[in-house]
């Protein structure tokens, strides 16, 4: 695969010469090995606890290896040696809706969380066994401030401190790469020392970024149809996202109480010009963040297929990222997928440290002392 944004490196790669191997960890549908590839790298071990995420990345992925489910039931010296690792480890338990839906019903979170907070000491055994030139971590921004910067501070301690590891980290808003305000935090290590800083990396003005146009259902008959998201012979969306008359009802009406308080909750209502709000796990509830406006109709939520663009996994006029889930299980999949044009950007910013150590790793081992 090559690279797919203007302005990333421009050497041709080839799956048959990888410059360097990867493992994709809590892989999710695969963002985070979209961009590793895009630059060259190969993915040797795959884990994803998700049965329907699983199916997503076995119909989009030529796996030549089996997709690992429960990683905290794999011993490190099972996974093969590698280059890198890659991580968008589970936020829930971090993010601000988790920490409020975990309180309400009277759950720990962060790692506190009685399974997925964790995972990040999974992470941490498998770096600490293969010693990989270099990782890459996502999560939502709130780790950063999760229990008053307590359990940030104890990952960058575990990676640095305790595993010896270069770090750095940064928040990156995807709304200069895609039509969607979507903050995510990533970390970023390296073995070795090295000259890596985020702040070098030139990430593109959020003002300056796409609109939905780019990513909406033309409706125009210049797409394809594409069943079960479009039908006739423009292609128009299928009647089945148009929101009901009770549910565009109850939002109006819920919007319209938390106003008379004072308070910011309600749909986001968007247009072909517009920047979308977050795309969330929670978007086949209601699809109430991001509405499209209708003439002459109500509005209706996104298709699968417009999330896969959203989120980078596709564009228009590209070979159509697989979707053999239902409906729901694609939104939920896209709402905690990684945006991926942020993720190739990251991977090309990496690229040349990686392959100079990768390449000094090579030289050394082919020395032959007598």
């Amino acid at each position: 695969m090559l690279s797919r944004i203007a302005g990333l490196s421009n050497v041709q790669y080839t799956a048959s010469t990888p410059e360097f191997t990867f493992i994709d960890l809590f892989a999710g549908i695969g963002g985070m090995r979209l961009g590793f590839e895009a630059v060259g790298g190969k993915c040797i071990f795959t884990s994803e606890w998700n049965k329907f995420s699983r199916r997503t990345y076995q119909a989009n992925f030529a796996c030549d290896h089996d997709i690992v489910g429960d990683i905290t039931k794999v011993a490190a010296e099972d996974i093969p040696p590698h280059n890198v690792l890659l991580a968008g480890f589970p936020c829930q338990p971090f993010s601000i809706a988790g920490v409020t839906k975990n309180n309400a019903l009277g759950r720990h979170h962060g790692f506190a969380h009685p399974t997925q907070g964790t995972l990040f000491f999974d992470i941490e055994r498998i770096i600490e066994h293969h010693r990989p030139i270099a990782f890459l971590l996502e999560n939502v921004k709130n780790l950063k401030s999760h229990n008053k910067g307590n359990t940030f501070q104890v990952i960058i301690e575990t990676l640095h401190n305790k595993l010896g590891y270069h770090i750095d980290t940064r928040v990156i808003n995807a709304k200069g790469y895609l039509p969607q305000n979507r903050e995510r935090i990533f970390i970023a290590g390296f073995r070795d020392d090295v000259h890596f800083k985020f702040d070098d990396m030139v990430v593109p003005a959020v003002e300056e970024g796409p609109k939905l146009s780019t990513i909406l259902h033309s409706e125009d008959g210049s797409e394809m149809e594409d069943p079960p998201y479009t039908e006739g012979a423009k292609a128009i969306v299928s009647d089945k996202y148009t929101l009901t008359a009770h549910l565009w009802h109850y939002l109006q009406e819920y919007a319209k109480k938390h106003r008379a308080k004072g308070n910011g909750f309600g749909f986001g209502l968007v247009g072909p010009e517009d920047v979308a709000r977050t795309l969330s796990a929670r978007y086949y509830k209601d699809g109430s963040e991001i509405l499209v406006k209708q003439e002459g109709k109500r509005p209706r939520r996104l298709t699968p297929r417009e999330c896969a663009r959203l989120m980078g996994f596709e564009r228009p006029g590209e070979a159509k990222f697989e979707i053999p889930v239902s409906d729901t299980q694609a939104y939920r999949q896209f709402g905690n997928a990684v945006a991926v044009p942020v993720v190739e950007a990251i991977a090309d910013f990496m690229l040349p440290h990686i392959l100079q150590k990768n390449y000094c790793n090579k030289w050394s081992s082919s020395i032959v002392f007598s």
